[in-house]
């Protein structure tokens, strides 16, 4: 982005070359958040004799990964993220043991598990790793987080086809539903990509945020699985004395 430079009127930041872009915040005291200089654009119209050199320019979207990627807001992006990814753990093994109950062969519904658990890992990546510090870390949380967890929810979609179980709550349509957001989010996906190397990166922005809302709606939709779930309990097994020491696990899951 370049180092940040005080104009001459002493009371704002811009960054030279870059101009209408986010960058980080200028070193003020209590100065948070970001910077955006348009003076170089009215400036320009100016001496261009254009019209609207003095009207105010609208910034560019900015990805969620650069709004959480200088402090304060990488603290709360970091922390914001880490207990969604610990939640997002907890709710694959339920839904892990929910169709181990419908009757889902074990082999597909571990692949499911482990899709699950790499989303969950993809988003503490993104919020432990910012684009800023590590960028190929990032970008690999983030293939994890989004590409990995769309595929989590069209697996779910595919074995629940395969398998109708008899015993599964909700109404009809919402199966429809979760069908339609899948395939949205693929597609949100795809043109966040393409429109990244186009680049158009206030539409690839625009995706990005669309798609982790959409995966937010969809692990929302799964209340609807678990509501007739009473209750989930696990519980340690005791070896026998006369076993030996090596033989001591968990009850498999």
């Amino acid at each position: 982005m370049g180092h940040w430079s005080r104009s001459p009127r002493g009371s704002s930041w811009r960054p030279p070359g870059d101009v209408g872009l986010p960058g980080p915040a200028p070193p003020l005291p209590g100065a948070v958040g970001y910077g955006w200089s348009l003076d170089n654009v009215r400036g320009r119209k100016a001496a261009l004799g254009q019209p609207g050199c003095g009207r105010r320019v609208t910034p560019p979207l900015s990805f969620p990964s650069l709004c959480g990627s200088f402090p304060p807001q990488s603290c709360i992006f970091s922390q914001f993220l880490n207990v969604g990814a610990a939640m997002v753990a907890w709710i694959c093994v339920l839904r892990y043991v929910q169709f181990r109950e419908w009757g889902i062969p074990k082999f597909p519904n571990r692949l499911c598990l482990g899709l699950g658990f790499l989303c969950a890992l993809g988003a503490s990546i993104v919020g432990n790793f910012q684009q800023t510090n590590e960028f190929s870390t990032h970008l690999f949380g983030s293939f994890l987080a989004f590409v990995v967890g769309v595929t989590y929810f069209w697996t779910q979609v595919v074995l629940l086809r395969l398998a109708k179980p008899r015993a599964q709550p909700g109404a009809p349509w919402i199966e429809t539903l979760r069908l339609l957001l899948c395939g949205l989010c693929t597609a949100l996906v795809v043109a966040m990509i393409v429109l990244h190397f186009w680049p158009r990166h206030s539409e690839a922005a625009v995706c990005e945020w669309s798609t982790a809302m959409l995966l937010f709606l969809l692990f929302g939709l799964l209340a609807v699985d678990f509501s007739d779930t009473t209750g989930f309990t696990i519980s340690l097994q005791s070896r026998p004395r006369s076993c030996p020491s090596g033989a001591a696990h968990l009850p498999s899951l």
